[in-house]
């Protein structure tokens, strides 16, 4: 695979610091039952890391202190850690409201037939990975069946209550673009989808539209193609100032598997740490009872895939700016 961080470390991308922090990001592994094209965690079956009940403890000890009000829980798969059960439970009962990035066919793996029962029972919201609604795109994208298998799984959410009236169960999907271009008009997407999928008896409650990161699998497969300076250049020409008010690295950490802390997912990928004084490498236990307000950002030109166009971030678009 292609490294990309040389490629992007030059960066005039402008310098961003810390708002209050809200959220709460761990990775709890790269093991994944899919290996998606676009995937910016090279995450797959084969991956070992995974984390710990002791890393997950000290998870939950950074929770009861830090004033964040969101565990969002991501992977891989998250749903194949043996601490995902745990750390849902746990920080539903501190309170906080959780998030599961689900990319929906785990629910049908053996094993996980009553995932969808458990994570309405501890109303956990669910970002779900849902790159199109067209059944070519998508299997084209993360392989054979992953449509069927992804139209199985919203059915059974939506029968345990997900995006149901006054259930409170939130079900939102994300769409990646196919390729080295940018996302279209979320709020028309969106329509889009409900249409389509309202035909299978599907329901959801939002659709969130992401940019394509060129780090790791995908721009990997950029540079192989000689696309990585064009993709490049779309963002950068397409770069937002305004989208710098709402980038979730302002209120938002991402933890990986081992406990190491990071602005957000992309820098964990590209293993650029959260910029903290004596700490080449800050571990969440430094961090414990640490106001981050104000502190600065580890900023690289990847940062411009969150900027461009109406913005992209883990809540999708950040403005209703068209993209270029």
């Amino acid at each position: 695979m292609h490294a990309t961080l040389p490629l992007l470390k030059e960066t005039n991308f402008p310098a961003v610091s810390r708002l209050a922090l809200t959220t709460v990001q761990v990775n709890l592994g790269y093991r994944c039952n899919q290996s998606c094209l676009h995937c910016h965690v090279n995450a797959g079956p084969t991956r070992k890391e995974t984390m710990s009940r002791e890393t997950a403890d000290i998870v939950l000890a950074y929770l009861r202190n830090c004033g964040a009000t969101v565990l969002d829980v991501t992977g891989g798969a998250p749903e194949l850690n043996d601490q995902f059960r745990y750390l849902v439970k746990e920080a539903h009962a501190l309170g906080l409201h959780v998030m599961d990035r689900c990319n929906l066919t785990i629910l049908n793996e053996p094993d996980f037939d009553d995932m969808a029962e458990f994570l309405a029972q501890y109303r956990v919201e669910i970002i779900a990975s849902m790159p199109c609604y067209l059944q070519e795109n998508v299997d084209a994208q993360r392989g054979e069946g992953a449509y069927a298998s992804s139209i199985e799984a919203m059915k059974k959410l939506n029968t345990a209550g997900y995006a149901q009236e006054g259930s409170g169960l939130i079900l939102n999907l994300v769409y990646n673009p196919t390729g080295p271009f940018l996302p279209p008009s979320q709020f028309q997407l969106q329509a889009d989808y409900k249409r389509e999928f309202t035909r299978h008896g599907i329901f959801f409650n939002q659709l969130f539209t992401l940019a394509n990161m060129p780090i790791q699998r995908f721009g990997s497969t950029l540079i192989s193609k000689n696309q990585f300076e064009d993709y490049m250049q779309l963002l950068k020409s397409a770069h937002l100032d305004a989208n710098l008010d709402n980038v979730m690295c302002r209120t938002l950490i991402s933890v990986d598997w081992q406990g190491y802390v990071y602005d957000c997912d992309f820098n964990q990928m590209l293993n650029l740490p959260l910029p903290l004084r004596g700490k080449p490498r800050p571990h969440l236990q430094d961090f414990i009872r640490f106001d981050l307000t104000g502190n600065p950002v580890a900023i690289a030109d990847h940062c411009y895939g969150c900027t461009a166009g109406q913005g992209s971030s883990c809540g999708g678009a950040l403005s209703e700016g068209e993209p270029k």
